[in-house]
């Protein structure tokens, strides 16, 4: 092997390892930390930060890249992959100022645990100074990374390398025109699925039992990881042998933890399904955000809310919780579990009113980072527009403006994921469903294992060997579609509120 390309692997190894142990203690932050350690694990933070950054500026591997770069002949797909990547991460962080990384890295830490207090007394005007200061960060990092690109786009750049925010809008308006007056006609319907059978008292033991046994079921390694309890949902961990997710539980409602624990299950299938032999090498990490969330809603929605794996869990579900579901069939708990429900929590609402609470979050972000508007008006802006796109007002900011995480740890740019995630999900089991014509009576029986290898074989240990464009052509035959994601909602709630035509 080239001895350059061997020092540049050393090198890359070392740099994933150490942000192997930041993920670590940065899920310890969020699910078994000492509240009064905020302050001393901001501090740890910023100066791991600071060593990783460090690494990944170091002169010596910016020597190597040089040489490599030279010598294009002679590297396989992959090797030549690690080079380009490698190349972009460096020509990227040298651009930027180790103490800028460090003061995003200790206001991320220190702004999650502000976050977590506002929201619990819904007072944000506690964590308004935390979205200010990230603001001015987060501004300053675009300049020095992305000269070229506006602030938004350069942020948007984290998570979608690629895409800019023009057009995300393009797409988000055809949503906009389409889902808010559909969503408006099935409110009116005549028809309404009966919802009641999910209320009642669902013990939390029974509640985590049933989760654990589903994402194994589905494909979830617990050997190789774990699940736990955190304010927000995520999945974190170290490395592909080490993959943590949490939930939350709630005793009057067991379908928000259970669908929680789906999705995240559909991020941590992403991880533990990565290339085997070379996790700590750029080309074996997951694409973009979106290509990562397309796996989570893969699970939670074209799987899990469809009628073929309510049929199959129906009765254990019912088993598990006895004093539930009196009465109810599996096309009341299907219908139930997916009706349309315009609502105040993201992480809760069903297929149809999500992209609106994705298009409310982008829009507010553009205004933010264009200085057309101020920090301080966030929770009116926020609920004059869930009026105007859901037809409700949040009753406190807890439910509204307060009830994400991401603005705590300066994640501006990634809510647009969540809708082209979902956009490629749906587009993704197209192309399972003709590669694999039996997946529909395969979940009925409960037999997962060709999807998540039909995943792990296209999806997963692709890595980074193709952009996110260029892997969905490859496995679907076309470039992302949006007008497959909106005739599948439409074609599935028509059916759920019966309608005669849409």
């Amino acid at each position: 092997m080239n001895k350059n390309y061997q020092n540049l692997v050393h090198r890359l190894e070392e740099i994933s390892r150490l942000k192997g142990v930041m993920s670590i203690i940065q899920w310890d932050q969020e699910v078994i930390m000492p509240i009064g350690a905020s302050e001393a694990r901001a501090n740890q933070i910023s100066a791991l930060a600071g060593v990783i950054h460090e690494r990944m500026t170091d002169r010596r591997l910016g020597e190597y890249l040089d040489e490599l770069s030279a010598q294009r002949n002679g590297f396989s797909t992959f090797e030549w992959r690690n080079i380009e990547e490698a190349r972009r991460e460096y020509d990227l962080m040298t651009k930027v100022p180790g103490q800028l990384v460090q003061a995003i890295a200790a206001l991320s830490s220190r702004g999650h645990a502000i976050w977590v207090q506002a929201r619990r007394e819904n007072r944000f005007v506690d964590f308004a100074p935390v979205i200010k200061e990230f603001l001015e960060l987060k501004r300053a990092w675009a300049a020095c990374a992305y000269p070229e690109k506006t602030a938004y786009d350069a942020n948007i750049a984290v998570f979608e390398y690629g895409t800019a925010a023009a057009e995300i809008s393009v797409v988000f308006d055809q949503l906009k025109e389409t889902l808010i007056p559909f969503i408006h006609e099935l409110k009116h319907h005549t028809y309404q699925p009966d919802v009641s059978i999910l209320q009642g008292r669902f013990p939390l033991e029974q509640q985590a039992a049933l989760a654990r046994r589903i994402s194994e079921d589905i494909g979830f390694q617990y050997d190789k990881g774990r699940m736990d309890v955190s304010v927000h949902p995520f999945c974190g961990g170290s490395h592909p042998t080490d993959v943590r997710i949490t939930t939350r539980y709630n005793e009057s409602d067991f379908i928000e933890s259970l669908y929680a624990v789906i999705h995240e299950t559909g991020h941590a299938l992403y991880e533990q399904g990565r290339m085997p032999d070379a996790c700590d090498l750029p080309a074996s990490e997951s694409l973009t955000m979106g290509i990562h969330e397309s796996q989570s809603l893969f699970w939670e929605r074209m799987i899990a809310r469809g009628r073929g794996f309510c049929a199959h869990y129906f009765e254990t579900i019912c088993k598990t919780f006895p004093d539930n579901l009196q009465g109810a069939t599996i096309d009341n708990f299907y219908q139930a579990i997916n009706a349309c429900r315009p609502g105040f929590i993201r992480v809760e609402a069903d297929e149809l009113t999500y992209p609106l609470h994705i298009i409310l979050r982008f829009e507010i972000e553009q205004d933010l980072f264009a200085d057309n508007l101020s920090v301080d008006d966030l929770p009116e802006v926020w609920n004059a527009k869930m009026k105007q796109y859901l037809g409700i007002i949040p009753p406190t900011d807890t439910l509204g403006v307060l009830q994400d995480s991401h603005w705590s740890s300066g994640a501006f740019g990634y809510f647009p994921s969540y809708t082209l995630g979902a956009m490629y999900a749906c587009q993704f089991y197209k192309a399972l469903r003709e590669a694999l014509p039996d997946t529909e009576s395969n979940i009925a029986a409960g037999y997962f294992a060709p999807i998540k290898d039909w995943l792990n074989d296209n999806i997963h240990r692709q890595g980074k060997l193709y952009t996110p464009q260029e892997l969905v052509v490859r496995v679907t035959g076309e470039p992302l579609n949006p007008q497959h994601f909106i005739h599948y909602l439409k074609t599935k709630y028509a059916a759920i509120y019966k309608l005669n035509a849409f």
